[in-house]
């Protein structure tokens, strides 16, 4: 009985989404707390100056680049190999550059990646 009880069915999502939406966040994520620790100390947002706040940074990028390697692993293992490899030097770093980073900003870009990184996480755990 208890048994039936902690089953759950997760409703059907295609792989090639499941990769394309982890696979774009982790990366914009890596890239954003990159690009925040290589600007100036001048340059740097005022949450990077707070306590903590550049250790934040540090851990919620080394979380996004946890998660794009899952998320490559799981494209690898689900799809063609060339769509995993193409978008991981083709398609990801586009999305951020192109539009996540101009239209939100890097440390907005971060937090919001982060988050979405996280959930993209047992997400993944949940489809592998």
């Amino acid at each position: 009985m208890i048994h039936n009880v902690l089953e759950f069915s997760v409703p059907s999502i295609d792989p090639l989404i499941i990769f394309l939406v982890s696979g774009v966040f982790s990366m914009s994520g890596a890239l954003s707390a990159g690009a925040i620790n290589k600007l100036p100390e001048e340059d740097k947002p005022e949450f990077a100056h707070k306590r903590n706040g550049l250790m934040t940074i540090v851990m919620a990028g080394n979380l996004a680049a946890v998660a794009l390697l899952f998320s490559m692993a799981y494209g690898f293992s689900n799809l063609d190999w060339w769509i995993p490899l193409l978008c991981m030097f083709i398609t990801f770093p586009v999305v951020h550059l192109v539009i996540l980073q101009p239209m939100l900003g890097e440390l907005k870009t971060l937090f919001l990646s982060s988050i979405i990184s996280a959930v993209s996480l047992v997400v993944l755990y949940l489809y592998w």
